[in-house]
């Protein structure tokens, strides 16, 4: 299946029915192995297929994403397309120079200075020395190194160790770059650095390959995504779907965790035991769209009776960044109180302004002294629609105001 939508444009990478077994042996030591060796060996090891026949292409000047739940073989099918590990079965066909960014100091030696390590790694991107050399002024400006040019890389920080990688393999003209969640590990400046600079690659019809679990980045920077689940492909397809097919598998591995509830819950003074999201009609709502109104209800049961006690709620996205956060305290007052029992407290979120994605709502309750009691993380969930006009978690009408053609 062709990943990317681009017309006409051939494919610069193929990837055809690959699949990646691992062997995971149970006898670290050096002793232990000897001791196994060439007896019940086989018993000592067990293999983990990460990929399992893994098959679509990717046409030249094509963004796509490679998303999927932590385990699913992402990095993996990176490493593979990057020609770092072989496939145990299948095949990848590529075209053109790559450049890859897959883990933290790849093609780095601690031992040498930032200056040598710069001609390494871009000799191993393919470039001469002499194209280093005309380009080395330019990389350790980007990498805002500096005055560390000359020392060890192993005395770097994490950032400055990605800020140097990054800089050497944009600059070693690829048609090709993969990029892994290291990025992440830089500050937000050079973040936002080196997202201009994949956008001036995607200008200039190059192909991008990236690893995210951001469902923001990926519909920002990225045409179309492959999503996998458990080494297999579960989606191919346009970035916005994708991002839904992704939400859904992490919906699954949720719920399997609900069903493994703490044993202890049942012995607390107060436990919450249900959020429920409703409109002012009192319907249950799983899609909320901007400008409607949202009412969070949370169920708790108190084991004995109550003067004063609190309740709080948080919304959060899939990744767990918290968008919105609340409760009786932060408004300025606590619950009335209950005889031991359940009761229901209800929080009304008027004119909703959440932009498009999957968002998570978890509650807690609290004693008089606001000591937390018991806490239900992602006890309910509800799906915003995609704007396309607009990313990030904040609704917002904008509009151009200066005159256009």
């Amino acid at each position: 299946m062709t990943v990317a939508s681009a017309p006409g444009a051939p494919d610069i990478i193929i990837v055809d029915g690959v699949s990646k077994t691992f062997a995971l042996r149970k006898d670290n030591s050096l002793k232990e192995r000897i001791v196994t060796l060439g007896r019940r060996g086989r018993q000592h090891k067990e293999e983990f297929q990460s990929l399992k026949d893994v098959t679509f292409s990717i046409p030249a000047g094509s963004s796509i994403a490679l998303m999927g739940p932590n385990g699913s073989g992402k990095s993996t099918l990176l490493k593979v397309i990057g020609g770092i590990i072989e496939p145990t079965d299948g095949e990848v066909r590529r075209r053109g120079r790559l450049a890859a960014l897959l883990e933290l100091g790849a093609g780095f030696h601690p031992d040498l200075s930032g200056r040598d390590n710069v001609y390494l790694n871009a000799a191993i991107l393919g470039l001469t020395r002499e194209q280093t050399e005309e380009r080395f002024d330019s990389i350790v400006a980007f990498s805002e190194i500096g005055d560390f040019i000359d020392t060890q890389v192993k005395f770097y920080s994490s950032g400055m160790y990605v800020r140097l990688a990054f800089a050497v393999a944009v600059h070693t003209d690829p048609d090709i770059l993969l990029v892994d969640e290291v990025l992440a590990v830089g500050d937000e400046a050079f973040q936002r650095k080196c997202m201009d600079k994949i956008r001036e690659f995607q200008r200039e019809g190059r192909t991008i390959v990236l690893v995210s679990h951001s469902a923001g980045q990926v519909m920002d920077l990225c045409d179309r995504a492959v999503v996998l689940s458990h080494g297999e492909v579960a989606f191919i397809g346009e970035a916005a779907e994708a991002t839904k097919v992704h939400r859904e598998i992490l919906e699954g591995k949720r719920q399997a965790n609900v069903e493994n509830p703490d044993p202890t819950r049942d012995e607390r003074i107060a436990r919450v035991t249900g959020i429920r999201l409703t409109n002012p009609a009192g319907e249950p709502i799983a899609e909320a769209r901007p400008g409607e109104d949202l009412i969070v209800q949370i169920d708790v049961d108190h084991a004995t009776s109550q003067d004063t006690w609190y309740t709080t709620f948080s919304i959060d996205t899939p990744t767990g960044q918290q968008v919105f956060g609340t409760g009786a305290h932060r408004l300025g007052t606590a619950h009335d109180a209950v005889p031991a029992g359940k009761v229901t407290v209800e929080y009304l979120i008027p004119r909703i302004s959440f932009g498009g994605g999957q968002y998570f709502v978890n509650a807690d309750v609290s004693d008089a002294d606001r000591n937390r009691l018991d806490v239900l993380w992602q006890g309910a969930n509800f799906f915003v629609p995609v704007e396309d006009r607009q990313t990030g978690t904040v609704y917002a009408e904008a509009r151009i105001v200066t005159p256009t053609r």
